[in-house]
């Protein structure tokens, strides 16, 4: 009698660090070098508990995002959305994809690169056209490359986060022997007393628990072609998760302290990308900067050419009237304009957007996560989605331009809402309504199932 033998994938600890290093290189980009270091900047002696709030935002939340992917088994955010309904989750994927492509994140990634590789050696008065120079350079070869496969990509991302984690090893081993003073320096308005919940929010900057909504089914596609599936797939990237986040914590944490013990030499940057820059130039004069700026630049670009083919490629899908390339020059030309505005810029801009992001993504993974496979999954996504918006919106609000806060019937709205919303004025308000939603939704779809159960029977 014949056996049929299924080959089954080798469970071992190489391939656990094999999947903790991808997931790490979809966590880990400019944005977690740059943002932690000008928290650390920001909250001064309230280091500690601001890093723990960025550690929940900028760690935990990407990971349950991937984690998401993988339960509900979804080939793109389109399917992970969609039990909340088929125009909500082509509207949720079109913002999404605008958030971390041509108008937020491709953009940030060449206004960083250029702010830490060129800008620190450029003359204050060639600034605006290095600035030009460069982000036109940097998307003409992204652009190049997304329409001609090349190994070159492949071969700079394989070495990319050794030469990275090896960097950084450098900067905190010498700059922990020899900090640049201490740590007792007074934080900045939003970190005198919510240190935690301001952390949190500059967590949003990363962009991650959003962009990995979008991007972890190319993760979940590597992982099942070394063989697992299903309980095991799961089971795998938590374990995997857990050692990614775990040491994008330590990192997380190091450079919050890089940038609280600079203070005693350095005054408060305008971003992250300078206090890097400054801190580095310090230890390591101006050669240290320089290099820290190449690797920043080829990270930050590998980043931005799967976020223009990314961007491309789901639009040709959404609309497939218009082909790959011509999306493919709309995003890279797009995010040229935008690069231009520069990274202060950019970063303000972004802030409202995330603020109603954040709250809709994080409500997505809550139900996907807990419910997705019950029976009355949809009633559960509809209720925590349409409690979560309303709140969301209005965090949007309180966060854009005074031209919109400071107009009658928008002040009057968020002065009622954050005097009555539990944690609205902390830019939270989204929370209780979210998990009331979330709740009223499992009571109602649980009875509803349970009436329609005892119809059946009955019949």
């Amino acid at each position: 009698m014949d056996k049929t033998v299924t080959s089954k994938p080798r469970r071992n600890l190489g391939q656990l660090l094999v999947v903790s290093s991808l997931i790490f290189g979809m966590f880990f980009g400019s944005g977690n070098l740059i943002f932690p270091v000008h928290l650390g900047q920001m909250a001064g002696g309230h280091w500690f508990t601001a890093a723990l709030g960025f550690a929940i935002s900028g760690s935990l939340f990407p990971l349950l995002a991937i984690l998401a992917v993988v339960v509900t088994k979804s080939d793109g955010l389109y399917d992970l959305a969609k039990p909340v309904g088929r125009h909500y989750a082509a509207l949720f994927l079109i913002l999404v994809h605008l958030t971390i492509g041509p108008f937020f994140g491709t953009p940030r990634t060449a206004a960083t690169a250029y702010e830490m590789a060129l800008q620190p050696f450029l003359p204050k008065r060639f600034d605006t056209v290095g600035m030009l120079v460069f982000t036109g350079l940097f998307f003409g070869a992204a652009y190049l490359l997304a329409t001609h496969q090349n190994n070159l990509v492949k071969v700079v991302g394989k070495y990319l986060n050794a030469g990275f984690l090896t960097m950084l090893a450098i900067i905190f081993v010498v700059a922990f022997i020899n900090p640049m003073g201490g740590l007792d320096h007074a934080a900045t308005t939003a970190y005198q007393s919510n240190a935690t919940i301001s952390g949190f929010l500059e967590g949003y900057n990363t962009v991650d628990a959003v962009a990995l909504l979008a991007l972890s089914v190319t993760f979940v596609h590597a992982v099942r072609g070394l063989g697992y599936h299903d309980r095991e797939l799961t089971k795998l990237t938590a374990k995997a998760g857990t050692l990614s986040i775990v040491l994008e914590i330590l990192i997380y944490f190091g450079l919050v302290l890089l940038g609280a013990f600079s203070l005693s030499k350095l005054t408060l940057s305008a971003n992250g990308a300078v206090a890097l820059s400054q801190i580095v130039g310090h230890y390591f004069t101006r050669f240290g900067t320089a290099f820290l700026g190449v690797l920043v630049t080829l990270g930050v670009f590998t980043t931005a050419l799967g976020l223009v083919t990314s961007f491309a490629q789901d639009f040709h899908k959404l609309f497939p009237k218009v082909s790959y390339l011509n999306w493919l020059r709309v995003t890279t030309f797009v995010s040229f304009l935008v690069a231009n505005a520069g990274l202060n810029t950019i970063i303000a801009w972004s802030l409202p957007v995330l603020m109603l992001l954040y709250p809709l993504s994080l409500a997505l993974i809550l139900v996907s996560l807990t419910v997705a496979k019950r029976p009355y999954a949809g009633i559960v996504y509809k209720l925590t989605i349409a409690f979560t918006v309303v709140p969301a919106v209005l965090d949007m609000l309180a966060n854009s331009p005074q031209v919109v806060t400071s107009f009658g019937p928008v002040a009057s709205v968020l002065n009622f809402y954050h005097q009555v919303v539990t944690f609205a004025s902390l830019g939270l308000g989204w929370l209780v309504p979210t998990f009331v939603g979330f709740v009223l939704g499992i009571v109602w779809g649980h009875l509803r199932w349970a009436s329609e159960q005892s119809t059946v029977v009955e019949k």
